[in-house]
């Protein structure tokens, strides 16, 4: 009886122990925590920074570094302005429109890093049997596309190459999800759209790419802050670009394990992703003075078409770092 009782002293004791190592532990842990610096950086779904978030390996070396990187999702451009204004994150990864339109708008911000053209998953989409085999045959026909996003670019530099206007055809203003809708079902006569939607209405739907972004919009991905923020944190901003700039690497190194990450992230198949992927080339670095000037012509076209009040000067949205 003696002896069960001391084992049990011992275990209780043990147990205690324990317990006060795991605390300490978790104080320690706690404590290495709350000396980091937040870094929040808004995102949207299987975008570079999305890859970034799931790899992981961007937040360990954010934390190496003393900082803390919190993802928020949001699901447009247009969210993720208004989340940058009012400083609930401290960088965004945009397209190549909407950092245009916010300028306009008064939105003091600074370009951080540029990625590689997607023009080849951007494009025109008609069904595969349709009478449209040219920009010209466009002319009276209703095109679904989304406002201050990239297709708004494209289908004015498009009509333009076919010596058409917008006041020749019919565009139907819907975000991406009703405009797939609107497309299977035939209420449109095409789509100007991107990855992975295109690749999903080619896989799933038969359509097929009437002319993709080459020659008419990059449709890059950028990196924006603040310029108040990225003045008082050019540290971090590089930071930021050497790591992105790695898992882009290894986004265009490891293409299948991108495919199954991306296929559960996007809830799409695989033939899908696989699609996009190929015809993608993943990067993510300096903002070039040619970068500045194909953001110079969206700000210029859009300015001349009434789509935005205010001259953009992009280059009033660098900031040396």
């Amino acid at each position: 009886m003696k002896k069960h009782r001391g084992k049990l002293v011992l275990l209780l004791v043990a147990l205690i122990a324990w317990l006060e190592i795991a605390f300490y532990g978790y104080l320690q842990t706690d404590s290495t925590q709350s000396n980091l610096t937040t870094v929040t950086i808004g995102y949207q779904k299987a975008d570079p920074v999305d890859i970034a978030r799931q790899r992981g390996e961007l937040a360990k070396k954010m934390k190496a570094k003393g900082y803390k990187a919190v993802f928020k999702e949001f699901q447009d451009g247009t969210a993720l302005v208004t989340a940058l204004k009012a400083g609930d994150i401290d960088y965004a990864r945009f397209g190549d429109t909407p950092p245009v339109t916010a300028q306009a708008n008064g939105l003091k911000l600074a370009y951080i890093a540029a990625g590689a053209s997607k023009e080849n998953g951007s494009g025109i989409l008609v069904k595969k049997n349709s009478s449209i085999s040219s920009l010209k045959d466009l002319k009276g026909k209703r095109i679904a596309y989304t406002k201050g996003t990239s297709a708004q670019f494209l289908i004015i530099q498009a009509l333009k190459k076919a010596g058409l206007t917008t006041d020749d055809v019919t565009l139907v203003n819907m975000d991406q999800s009703a405009s797939s809708v609107a497309f299977a079902k035939g209420k449109v006569d095409a789509w100007v759209t991107w990855d992975p939607y295109t690749a999903t209405a080619e896989v799933e739907q038969n359509a097929k790419l009437l002319v993709d972004g080459t020659g008419l919009s990059k449709n890059r991905d950028f990196l924006i802050a603040t310029s108040s923020y990225a003045k008082a944190h050019t540290t971090v901003s590089k930071y930021l670009t050497s790591y992105l700039a790695d898992d882009m690497q290894w986004a265009s190194s490891h293409q299948t394990q991108l495919v199954t990450m991306m296929s559960k992230t996007l809830h799409l198949s695989q033939a899908v992703i696989k699609k996009q992927v190929a015809r993608r080339t993943f990067s993510m670095g300096k903002v070039t003075s040619s970068i500045v000037k194909e953001q110079q012509k969206i700000a210029d076209t859009f300015y001349a078409a009434g789509l935005i009040d205010k001259k953009v000067n992009v280059k009033d949205a660098l900031v040396d770092q």
